[in-house]
């Protein structure tokens, strides 16, 4: 029953990280750099109704899905240890809470909070997006690598011969 439960867990997780992977890439490799070219006042529009957007959408139950799936798998990874998928289980499920959950909570969701409340018409405004676009891209390129790396130990995972 244990390895059924990590298994399903393993490929939910290869899936939903490598989804996390691709949105998180999405605004890394292009989204913040092309409103970072635009005028500060709606590039912090743009960025606050995407704020605003992102908690009410599908993006939401996967991220925290992910998140608790991972603590999850951990668990069994060590009630299952000597399993030859548990090492990399147990290491995708804590680079993902890490890299992309922890992250995310400690800076980029102030980061938003603070742009939230931030008057674009001020003669801060162009200051404070300037320093928004870069300190908020290199913490996404964290939770990017984080996600693609615990997706790609997922999968690596799923592809370990169980031992007898």
């Amino acid at each position: 029953m244990l390895q059924l439960m990590t298994t399903i867990l393993l490929w939910f997780l290869a899936v939903g990280c490598g989804v996390m992977a691709g949105v998180y890439f999405a605004f890394s490799a292009f989204v913040m750099a092309s409103l970072g070219r635009i005028d500060q006042a709606a590039g912090i529009a743009a960025m606050n109704a995407i704020n605003v957007d992102i908690v009410r959408s599908l993006f939401m139950p996967l991220f925290f899905g992910t998140s608790l799936a991972s603590l999850a798998l951990a668990v069994l990874a060590f009630l299952t240890w000597g399993n030859s998928s548990s090492a990399p289980a147990l290491a995708g499920a804590a680079i993902y809470v890490i890299g992309m959950f922890v992250v995310t909570i400690l800076f980029n969701v102030p980061l938003n909070d603070a742009l939230a409340v931030t008057d674009p018409g001020s003669p801060d405004s162009a200051l404070l997006w300037t320093r928004y676009v870069a300190t908020w891209t290199q913490w996404n390129h964290v939770r990017t690598l984080a996600s693609a790396a615990a997706s790609a130990l997922f999968i690596f995972a799923l592809t370990r011969p169980e031992l007898p």
